[in-house]
Formats: C-alpha cells, sequence, structure tokens
C-alpha cells in the first residue's frame, strides 16, 4: 500500500505538487492520470525517494523508502528506461543490481525471460529500441518480486503485443494481492487496464476514484440520429435539458434524451430514422473534461 498525505513539493517559486494526499490500494491497477507538468512523474520520485518533499509524506507498506531494508524486493519501480549503463549488456545490467540484494543469476533469466529480452540479454543496453529499453526497465523492476510496483509509462515504445503483455502482466499482479500504480497518456489501454483512477493536475488531486465512477460522474451518453426529416425529430425531442448539436445534414448527436425516448417518439410522428446509435462516455471524455482547466501546456487547435 502507498499513502501519501498532504504531500507537497516546490521547486524555487514553482510548486510541483500541493497537499497531495491519496492511497494506492494492493489488489488494484491503480492508474495516474495527468497532463504533462501535472506532477505525475515528481509525486513518483517522492514516493522511492528521489525527490524529498517539502511538506507532507508518503510511506510504502507503513514505511518511508528510504527505511525499507531491502527496498528492490519491496517495490519495483520503472521510472526512466534510459537510467542504465549503456556499455553493459541487458544480462548485466541486471546482474549487477541483482548482486546489491543478494538475488541469484536464476532470477535474472527469470525476468529475461519473462519480458521477452531473450534474444537481446547478450547486447548492449545503449543499443537498445525504445521499446527493448522499456522491457528491461520492466524486466529491472520486477527482479526482487516485489509487492509494489510503480510504473511511469511502461508502454511508451511497446508494440501492440507488448502493450497487451504489459496490461495482462499488471493485471496479474494486482490479482496476487499487489500494489499497482501505473502512469499512461493513453486512455484507451488504461480504460482496460486500471480499476481505480487517481488524476492530478496542476499538482493538485482532481479526482480519485473508481473507474467506472469517474466516466459516469464526468461524461453523458451520446445518441447519434440520422433521419430524412431531423428538423422534425430535434423540436420533438428539444427540452431545458437536452442539447443537439448538428454535425452534418441529417445527422446530429443528442445528449439528455435516451436512444429508445427518440425511438419511441419518432415512431409515435411517423417520423423515418435510418440511425439510432447510443454512444457511452470514455475514460478520454472523463479525463478531457476533468482536465481542461488544469492543462498548462496546450496546443493551437486546427481549423
Amino acid at each position: 500500500m502507498i499513502v501519501a498525505e498532504q504531500l507537497t513539493k516546490r521547486f524555487g517559486d514553482k510548486t510541483a505538487v500541493s497537499q497531495v494526499s491519496f492511497t494506492v490500494q494492493p489488489g488494484k491497477v491503480t492508474g495516474f492520470l495527468g497532463p504533462n507538468g501535472a506532477g505525475k512523474s515528481t509525486t513518483m520520485r517522492m514516493i522511492v525517494g528521489l525527490d524529498r518533499p517539502t511538506a507532507g509524506t508518503v510511506t510504502v507498506n507503513g514505511k518511508r523508502y528510504a527505511d525499507l531494508r531491502a527496498p528492490l524486493a519491496e517495490v519495483g519501480v520503472l521510472l526512466d528506461a534510459k537510467a542504465v549503463h549503456t556499455g553493459r549488456s541487458a544480462r548485466n545490467h541486471l546482474r549487477a543490481m541483482a548482486a546489491t540484494h543478494g538475488l541469484g543469476k536464476a532470477r535474472v533469466d527469470e525476468v529475461i525471460e519473462l519480458t521477452g529480452l531473450g534474444s537481446v540479454a547478450g547486447k548492449r543496453a545503449g543499443k537498445f529500441s525504445l521499446g527493448m529499453g522499456q522491457r528491461l526497465g520492466i524486466a529491472a523492476a520486477l527482479l526482487g518480486d516485489p509487492h509494489t510496483v510503480i510504473l511511469d509509462e511502461p508502454v511508451n515504445g511497446l508494440d501492440p503485443e507488448g502493450v497487451r503483455w504489459v496490461r495482462q502482466f499488471v493485471r496479474y499482479l494486482a490479482s496476487e494481492g499487489r500494489t499497482v500504480l501505473l502512469s499512461s497518456h493513453l486512455m484507451s489501454e488504461m480504460a482496460l487496464t486500471a480499476d481505480h483512477v487517481i488524476v492530478l493536475g496542476r499538482g493538485e488531486v482532481l479526482a480519485d476514484a473508481e473507474l467506472s465512477e469517474l466516466v459516469r460522474a464526468w461524461t453523458s451518453n451520446t445518441v447519434q440520429v440520422r433521419s430524412p426529416r431531423l428538423s422534425e425529430l430535434v423540436a420533438a425531442v428539444a427540452g431545458p435539458d437536452v442539447t443537439v448539436t448538428t454535425t452534418e445534414p441529417g445527422l446530429a448527436e443528442v445528449v439528455g434524451v435516451s436512444a429508445a425516448s427518440i425511438g419511441d417518439l419518432a415512431a409515435s410522428l411517423g417520423i423515418p430514422v435510418h440511425e439510432l446509435t447510443s454512444r457511452t462516455g470514455s475514460l478520454e471524455d472523463a479525463y478531457l473534461a476533468l482536465t481542461g482547466e488544469a492543462v498548462e501546456y496546450k496546443s493551437k487547435e486546427l481549423s
């Protein structure tokens, strides 16, 4: 279990993390989300003692990371896949790490095979592609068979097979009762992986909820309706809580009325309907609605 209480980090005049409190429970995959600059990486670094909090505390299984007697066996961490000795082979990099905790060569070989590095284990890590570097970072995180796993953007650079493997593996870890904290900017992948979600924005907690609850609270169901008499149908469904957006001639998106209600109303008025599709909100929709005012770096919209 990871517990943060009023965690704050300032760099000079810049407050990167402000009074952040949350609990990452074992037995679940907890997604850690937020725009660039939201404070996710800084928070993860404070969890594992790489940054010292300006105020507040954070513990792993009731202890500060610095007080863990065998940190590699308690917490597996991937924060920067490039943090390796570029002249060492993948195998020797892992063996060097294993030696700090008295782990044998057999365990190194296990994580190499587990992460699909067998064919490149003898090659220098500095020559690895982004995806292979990520696999090596995950292997290092798993080396001590830890109860708590923290992975920052682990699927970055992986091919579809690798992405699916990470998803299945972190869910397997959670099913064993381990604590898993996972960050990613891939909302579609996070929606398939996470059970619980913590969202940061401008260094503050914007949401801390079960994924399904977050989506339900921050999205609305949209009904796409197509009809040759669309204007009549739109006029019939109009109401104070109904929003209609015409996307093209004869096609509109309706929020605030169910597809069944629109279909029944059209039938009662004798209005033909050529399409009636209901779309539920997604994690991406909820995330964008939640963080819209907390995005520090915005791109220019194209018109």
